[in-house]
């Protein structure tokens, strides 16, 4: 088996071993918790109730039971005359019932509040689209001016266009991406009206949605352009400076020619893991975003499950979070031998 296929397969049971522990932690935690507020009368409470019955979170009896705690609801009487108590089951229980669910069913529970006995993971996928593809467009636009810009600083070392370049990068890394939001808010949408000021409502046109993706990505790009800046400038700068690109120097090529053959080349190695870095940066700082400007994806799902005590939707939100993350470092492990062939991850040592 090709070494970089092995150590795949192995750093994918890693990951998958250490979503495992993350979520099993995570459920733990959720499930000490009071429990969840469960909206609707009594009928709607009741068929909510069921529904946590058959996955096996709750247990019902007829009769008044001891040494389960508190009842879920007050006791609830069908039609018919039949009374129904419920009771939260043991813990452990729970927790298996949940790795039953997910292994058997993928069902990963419903929810109690934000959109009540809908299915988590539906909510998730519909909450996913949003996110993604603002982090994606910030991340395609700042790429590569964050590259041309890092270039140019690094060429221009120590002369005024470093130094101006330099101080924008600063400034815009120190300033946060809700404060950007914020200013773009304020100039585009309510000064002028060029864009709209929220985001749209479901069901509106592409149209709509692509006016109102603008505000969102560009406040996301700017720290990331300054970031991208930086790390290009400092990695160029430290190769430029190094004794192999002294004697290509010397060989005869010209300054450009070094740059673009090797220079650029070998300060890319530490880069591309970064690019994928930055965009788990990017999602995350996508959460204070979401909140302000009303965008309805998984950033802003997971600030209104955790205010109404929506555990389930928490809990696959976070595994959504973290299958990203991880899936992400072992980009980043990949990325190096991709970057340059001679790095061999995985391969053992001569």
């Amino acid at each position: 088996m090709p070494y970089l296929l092995k150590y795949s397969l192995k750093r994918i049971v890693l990951l998958i071993f250490t979503t495992f522990v993350i979520l099993t932690i995570t459920f733990f935690l959720m499930k000490m918790l009071p429990d969840p507020p469960i909206s609707g009368n009594n009928v709607a409470q009741n068929a909510y109730c069921q529904d946590q019955v058959s996955q096996g979170y709750y247990l019902v009896f007829h009769t008044e039971q001891t040494g389960l705690g508190s009842t879920i609801i007050p006791p609830y009487t069908d039609p018919t005359g039949a009374t129904f108590f419920y009771y939260r089951r043991p813990l452990i229980d729970q927790y298996f019932s949940w790795l039953t669910g997910i292994f058997t069913r993928w069902e990963w529970g419903t929810s109690s509040v934000i959109q009540r006995q809908a299915d988590a993971i539906y909510i998730i996928g519909q909450r996913l689209v949003p996110t993604i593809t603002i982090n994606i467009f910030a991340l395609i636009i700042s790429l590569p001016l964050g590259f041309i810009f890092g270039i140019i600083a690094a060429l221009k070392k120590n002369k005024p266009t470093d130094h101006v370049i330099s101080t924008v990068v600063m400034i815009f890394i120190s300033v946060p991406s809700f404060v950007i939001i914020s200013l773009l808010m304020l100039w585009l949408s309510y000064d002028t009206g060029w864009l709209p000021s929220s985001w749209p409502i479901n069901g509106s046109p592409i149209s709509a949605y692509a006016r109102a993706m603008v505000i969102p990505v560009l406040a996301l790009c700017f720290g990331t352009i300054a970031a991208f800046t930086r790390y290009t400038r400092a990695e160029l700068c430290e190769v430029m400076s190094s004794e192999f690109l002294l004697l290509a120097r010397t060989k005869g090529l010209t300054k450009s020619q070094c740059v673009v053959r090797h220079a650029l080349r070998n300060s890319l190695v530490p880069l591309v893991p970064m690019i994928i870095g930055q965009f788990i940066g990017i999602l995350g700082g996508s959460v204070v975003l979401e909140q302000l400007y009303g965008i309805q994806g998984i950033g802003r799902l997971f600030v209104e499950a955790i205010n109404a005590r929506d555990y389930n939707v928490l809990l696959v939100d976070m595994a959504v979070f973290t299958m990203i993350s991880l899936a992400a470092s072992l980009l980043v492990d990949l990325s190096y031998g991709i970057v340059d062939p001679r790095i061999r991850m995985g391969a053992k040592a001569s």
